[in-house]
């Protein structure tokens, strides 16, 4: 037997009714069966009651689900045609008892399609779907119209109800028109407050997050103080993971909104989702509560609000590098970057590797180059060699100076120094190739790190 649902949402929030279909967006996840009639959503739920475990259960967890996402729901009916709970949803949003015999007990004017008819029949003591069925159907045709009949057909069930049913958007694209000019950053956050609660929804129905969405506004004038403006301006906001989050991405646009001067008064605002990608599905743990929210702030959401805030490229990122040239070892790129996870090779793996237990706390970037004295190298005083050499030769697989020979190429022998000046302190020498002349194998010396 089919089972419909109507219910109605109230949001206090969206202007004018221009959300709509957030909330019958959220109807989806419980049947694919979704159309919007009127003033209400309506939903058959036959071929998902078993999957909810019942009516009840069902119409709980819908009702969770949308105030969850921030919509109000007054009343949830359920009728065996589409047309009689929408009619019992009516009766209930008028604040009236619902009658004991339904559908025979029904008003007429709980039925769209009589409603211009309701005086005169009220005339003829016809008041209730019973009363207009118990009619001969020859002469309601003739004075009031085959529509009627029709109409009442379908209300019972003997004929269908052609719905359109909701489907999706592919791509998550809406705009509002604003109430009033914005001429700052936070009344377009607080504008935006209603579209990101409707993406929310069109991200949960479809089970994806978030990866890029575009939030831009549109400018009341095209010319400002002699200065002709662009139609539109707009921010791209990017996070490191898909999120549904929308409380993190509404402090990710804040963030970038503070630090926005608009050219002009805004008049309508519009988000747009540029990458999105699926959520994986969290297990229930039998063992464990795993409902305890876990506290603090995600890292991935911490790094996206410092990008948001001071700059992407002020929020910097350690890469490793498999190198073992000590200033090689490492670089630094914008943690707004996307970068594959690929460890690099253990640096010290090899028999040869320089050893980790003997480098320094700090590097001299860029290394120091020392003098020699008495043939010793010299740094606030002549320094002695403790521990060493550690050979090092990195850098041949670099663009070469064009003669044959790497410009990076790096050939050197580490030692650990001391003197009582600057205690101890890590140095290396420099093994350049043999002089065209001398034939000699020249020496210079660099400090490269200090000891803590």
């Amino acid at each position: 037997m089919p089972c419909w649902i109507a219910f109605d949402v109230r949001d206090a929030q969206a202007s004018n009714g221009q959300l709509t279909q957030p909330p019958a967006w959220l109807a989806l996840r419980f049947t694919s069966r979704v159309a919007l009639h009127e003033e209400a959503v309506l939903m058959e739920i036959s071929d998902s009651l078993r999957l909810w475990g019942g009516q009840a259960s069902l119409v709980r967890q819908l009702r969770a689900c949308l105030e969850s996402a921030g919509f109000s729901v007054q009343h949830v009916v359920q009728g065996e045609t589409s047309l009689q709970a929408l009619a019992m949803l009516r009766i209930a949003l008028a604040g009236n008892a619902l009658p004991q015999l339904i559908p025979r007990d029904l008003p007429l004017h709980t039925l769209s399609a009589l409603r211009p008819h309701v005086a005169p029949l009220a005339h003829m003591g016809c008041n209730t779907w019973g009363d207009l069925q118990a009619l001969p159907r020859g002469g309601v045709a003739r004075r009031f119209g085959a529509s009627v009949l029709q109409a009442l057909d379908r209300a019972l069930g003997k004929t269908p109800h052609g719905l359109h049913w909701l489907a999706l958007p592919e791509v998550f694209d809406m705009a509002v028109e604003l109430p009033a000019l914005a001429d700052a950053g936070p009344a377009l956050l607080h504008a935006a407050s209603r579209l990101l609660q409707a993406m929310q929804s069109w991200l949960q129905a479809r089970q994806q997050g978030v990866l890029a969405f575009e939030f831009s506004w549109k400018h009341d004038l095209r010319r400002f103080d002699g200065v002709d403006l662009p139609r539109e301006a707009s921010l791209s906001i990017r996070t490191a993971k898909p999120t549904q989050d929308m409380a993190h991405l509404r402090r990710l646009l804040g963030e970038r909104l503070e630090r926005t001067t608009l050219a002009a008064p805004a008049n309508q605002i519009r988000v747009r989702i540029h990458q999105s990608a699926s959520l994986p599905h969290v297990n229930a743990n039998l063992a464990f509560d795993s409902a305890a929210p876990s506290a603090g702030m995600a890292w991935h959401e911490l790094v996206e609000r410092l990008g948001a805030r001071l700059g992407a490229h002020n929020v910097q990122m350690l890469e490793l590098q498999d190198d073992h040239r000590p200033e090689a070892m490492q670089r630094w790129h914008p943690a707004s970057e996307e970068r594959v996870a690929n460890a690099p090779a253990a640096l010290n793996s090899s028999p040869h590797a320089m050893d980790a237990r003997l480098l320094p706390a700090w590097l001299v970037r860029p290394a120091k180059a020392l003098s020699l004295r008495g043939g010793k190298p010299w740094h606030h005083g002549a320094l002695r060699l403790l521990c060493g050499p550690q050979r090092l030769e990195a850098g041949w697989w670099e663009e070469s100076d064009g003669a044959g020979d790497s410009a990076a190429l790096a050939v050197r022998d580490y030692f650990v120094a001391h003197n009582d000046a600057v205690g101890l302190v890590w140095i290396y020498r420099e093994r350049l190739p043999r002089g065209k002349n001398d034939g000699a194998e020249r020496c210079r010396w660099f400090l490269q790190g200090i000891y803590g």
